[in-house]
């Protein structure tokens, strides 16, 4: 057997590192991102062994968990092995924190090496830290640069970055983008019409916020005059939080409201900011895995399930120091295709379904908000907004659904609800209870992740 090489040797002896001078590469790492994917697994493997050791020898609750699972860590040789290992959740994460704050007994070092924290929205309860050390956070911000960089972005750019900068994850990854050396712009989360204002003023050709924002931006700058793809300089658009960048009828009308290209990234403040993201290809998106160890399960038996078949993505860490997850339950419910793009890029390539607490029933099948949108985006006579209401009728779930029409639509309004209806059993095999169409402009609209799902089933 060949004993594992290290990242820096593995990266050395990829032939795709001998390539064009930096400011005309292709790729951030060449060497990583084009990893044959017989390397890029010995490495993972090298990676987790010594991970693994890490979070047992620093954590207390990690510790406790592998000697109640008979398991120690030098017995965990590959993901196949992970199987022997218990899940880690956001309950868990959440319980820790509180039984041992600051940092919860998950963290593996003490609190004098963490130099930032995240934290999560607390939507689910208790807002949780996401500690990094030094270490940890220069990896994060380099694989923001990677990530930037695999879109397109380049030093000439001009990056106004539109997320959240108060204890979210996602407010750091502007340092990715000054990595790459674009011209950034620090906005964060400003009122619609003061972005616009710096929009105009700056003339940025790059920024990153919600599907949904990036919508309402695009339909308030036409409703104060402002033609978003003849004024404005934007070419590139980079969203997250949200299914609707994966949805490819959503993603073409932010396309072509403002006349550029999008691009969606994953992350979750547990573990990354983006940990994963669309190539110029825009066919899946990429995860870093030298990073991260992926699995997709079956959300009720823990199995895992093939490539190509929707199941819950879990992860790994495989270099975080601070606090290590593993095998951590992310809710999101992903398809995953280890085959390599066509940009070159070798790992693995996700596709994002929705989330597990999400997702309703309906006559058997499964549905995700981002089911919805693909048919609500593409009937041409609605805005693109929405709203499901979830009802318990005879012990079913049966959904009402609440749409815009588009101002002028060529369909009278009269006729709109059936036409939904139809649309729907003609891609889902089922449709809404009820369908009200509101004027435009009558649903809410959110800075940040909006709310599509009104639960009223224990009503």
């Amino acid at each position: 057997m060949v004993p594992p090489r290290t990242v820096a040797a593995l990266a050395a002896s990829h032939p795709a590192t001998r390539g064009p001078q930096p400011a005309l590469r292709r790729y951030w790492d060449e060497g990583i991102e084009t990893l044959p994917r017989h390397d890029l697994e010995r490495l993972q493997s090298s990676l987790l062994r010594e991970h693994l050791d890490h979070a047992y020898r620093g954590s207390r609750w990690y510790r406790q968990a592998f000697d109640a699972a008979g398991v120690s860590p030098g017995e965990i040789r590959s993901v196949a092995d992970l199987a022997r290992l218990p899940f880690v959740d956001k309950r868990i994460v959440r319980d820790r924190q509180v039984a041992a704050p600051l940092l919860g007994d998950l963290a593996a070092v003490d609190e004098r090496d963490v130099v930032y924290v995240s934290a999560s929205s607390g939507s689910t309860g208790v807002p949780t830290l996401s500690p990094f050390t030094a270490e940890d956070f220069d990896h994060f911000q380099d694989v923001q640069a990677r990530l930037f960089w695999a879109t397109g972005l380049r030093p000439q750019d001009r990056y106004c970055h539109a997320l959240n900068f108060s204890l979210f994850v996602g407010g750091p990854d502007v340092i990715g983008a000054q990595r790459v050396g674009a011209l950034c712009i620090w906005a964060g989360t400003v009122p619609a019409d003061r972005l616009l204002f710096l929009f105009q003023q700056f003339q940025p050709t790059t920024t990153w916020t919600t599907p949904s924002y990036a919508w309402y931006l695009g339909e308030t700058a036409r409703a104060q005059g402002i033609d978003p793809a003849r004024d404005l300089s934007l070419s590139r658009i980079i969203v997250a939080g949200e299914p609707g960048g994966s949805i490819p009828a959503t993603r073409r009308a932010i396309e072509d409201l403002w006349d550029a290209d999008l691009y969606d990234f994953y992350g979750i403040s547990d573990i990354f900011g983006a940990s994963a993201g669309m190539c110029q290809e825009k066919d899946g998106l990429h995860l870093a895995e030298d990073h991260h160890l992926l699995e997709v399960i079956d959300p009720a038996t823990g199995a895992e399930v093939p490539d190509g078949q929707p199941g819950e993505m879990v992860l790994t860490t495989l270099r975080k120091r601070a606090r290590p997850m593993i095998r951590f339950r992310t809710g999101d419910v992903v398809t995953r295709d280890r085959t390599p793009c066509a940009c070159g890029r070798t790992h693995s390539r996700i596709y994002i379904r929705g989330r597990t607490d999400d997702m309703f029933i309906v006559n058997g099948v499964n549905v995700f908000p981002s089911d919805v949108e693909v048919v609500v985006r593409s009937i041409e006579e609605l805005s693109g907004e929405y709203r499901i209401t979830l009802h318990r009728e005879n012990h079913l779930t049966r959904f009402d659904l609440e749409v815009e029409e588009r101002k002028g639509p060529s369909l009278p309004t009269a006729g709109l609800p059936e036409a939904i209806r139809a649309a729907f059993r003609s891609r889902l095999g089922l449709a809404p209870r009820g369908v009200v169409v509101l004027p435009d402009g009558t649903l809410p609209r959110s800075v940040h992740k909006a709310k599509r799902v009104v639960d009223r089933r224990q009503d």
